[in-house]
């Protein structure tokens, strides 16, 4: 199993392009399943996770024409070989769950494995199956699988969430699309890859409303064409970035980042006394700290436009350096904290209460080895050794490579020392 070895106190000085979004690249690659036509992603990461959801479509009968290292990915589903997603290829990642939706709106039935994915939680898929209910979709789930129906087709719904859910909200959304009526989604996310797909969904022919607020009005449409739709910025990136030169110090500039979508957390580094230049019309922030104290900051989870979940554990890996005490609240996942043991393996000072962390800024973090827990719990271990005193060792990394693209090459050619080490 592969590691990464990275040797701390270097400072951080250069430019670091923001790959596309995971997070949305998932849900609109599974929009190809909507039609007969080709889609076309580009500015697509290269990932394993998106790897993963390739291979997924590939074995539905989806031609996949992506090479490696490209940025450009062409999926064209005009025939569909299968409608059943098993379990060997959707516990590998949780989002491969929403090619449920788009199979049963466009074939009338289809049969896929309950999700695995980051142990961060239960996070069921209950909000999702009861969406697809309300469209008319008849559900059994059997044996580990959901196995779904709408010989008649989905209708139209009123949707009210009982509370805020990105990934129900996105499946409805796909799912609504070639619903016979309108669909209006009450409560729905509002975090920006919403509204990326649903920018993609309407260059398909969709008709979509209000993605990116609280209400999502969706006219179903007969059928979808094809497109073409760059991938938006990915702000956990740019976000994780941003909290790696401000623990290394230094001076980085982020290119291409989603500069509008990252309030919450600018505001939290410059609280933090971190010197952020964000400018949205040339999509860049830059980030300086050159031997300034960081100051302790409190900062509570939230749905978009708070500070988002996938950013707490970076977060918490930059306040274990700040001059004083700050609170983490985590409101969104539970057992989300699993980082906390192994930041404190370098000597930082965390004591989790339920769901919330507090953390006592330490003068200096030691390298030592540690172990991944979950995607985002990983580059916050990364962040904390390039501030640290001495050699890392961050064990377990296939978690990272679910998630960030070329990060050894974009950190080293910052001045990081950092190298990956092939396990046996």
């Amino acid at each position: 199993m592969d590691s990464l070895k990275i040797t701390g106190g270097h400072k951080l000085n250069g430019t670091i392009p923001i790959s596309g979004a995971k997070n949305s690249a998932l849900k609109l690659m599974a929009a190809c399943l909507l039609t007969r036509e080709p889609l076309t992603l580009t500015n697509m990461p290269n990932l394993a996770d998106t790897r993963f959801l390739s291979q997924l479509l590939a074995s539905l009968g989806v031609e996949v024409y992506w090479p490696k290292g490209d940025s450009e990915c062409r999926l064209n589903a005009a025939e569909l070989t299968s409608t059943i997603a098993p379990y060997d290829q959707v516990r590998k990642m949780r989002a491969s769950f929403n090619v449920l939706g788009p199979m049963l709106a466009r074939e009338g039935h289809a049969t896929v494995s309950l999700p695995g994915g980051c142990a961060i939680g239960a996070r069921p898929v209950d909000l999702h199956l009861q969406a697809l209910e309300a469209m008319g979709a008849d559900l059994k789930v059997e044996a580990g699988y959901v196995k779904a129906a709408a010989i008649h087709g989905l209708k139209g719904a009123k949707i009210v969430f009982p509370f805020v859910s990105v990934g129900a909200t996105e499946h409805a959304m796909l799912a609504a699309t070639l619903a016979h009526g309108t669909t209006i989604l009450e409560n729905a996310a509002r975090e920006p890859e919403i509204a990326d797909l649903a920018d993609c969904l309407n260059k398909m022919g969709a008709n979509i409303g209000g993605a990116g607020t609280a209400t999502v009005k969706i006219e179903g449409v007969e059928a979808l064409s094809g497109a073409t739709h760059a991938v938006m910025a990915d702000r956990i990136e740019a976000g994780t970035y941003a909290m790696a030169a401000a623990a290394a110090g230094g001076d980085v500039t982020l290119e291409g980042a989603p500069v509008a979508a990252l309030g919450a957390m600018i505001d939290a580094m410059q609280r933090s006394g971190v010197d952020v230049e964000a400018d949205e019309a040339a999509a860049t922030i830059r980030v300086q700290r050159n031997g300034s104290a960081l100051k302790a900051v409190d900062v509570n989870t939230q749905p978009h436009p708070g500070f988002p979940t996938d950013l707490q554990a970076q977060f918490m890996a930059l306040m274990s350096i700040a001059d004083g005490t700050s609170v983490i609240r985590e409101n969104i996942f539970e057992n989300r904290f699993m980082h906390a043991p192994e930041l404190s393996r370098l000597g930082a000072d965390i004591q989790v209460r339920g769901k919330e962390a507090i953390v006592k800024g330490v003068e200096q973090l030691r390298g030592a080895p540690v172990m991944a827990t979950d995607l985002r719990a990983s580059v916050s271990l990364v962040i904390a050794a390039l501030a640290a005193e001495g050699e890392t060792q961050v064990n377990r990394i296939y978690h990272l490579d679910r998630g960030f693209e070329r990060l050894e090459e974009k950190l080293t050619g910052c001045g990081a020392d950092i190298q990956r080490v092939e396990g046996e």
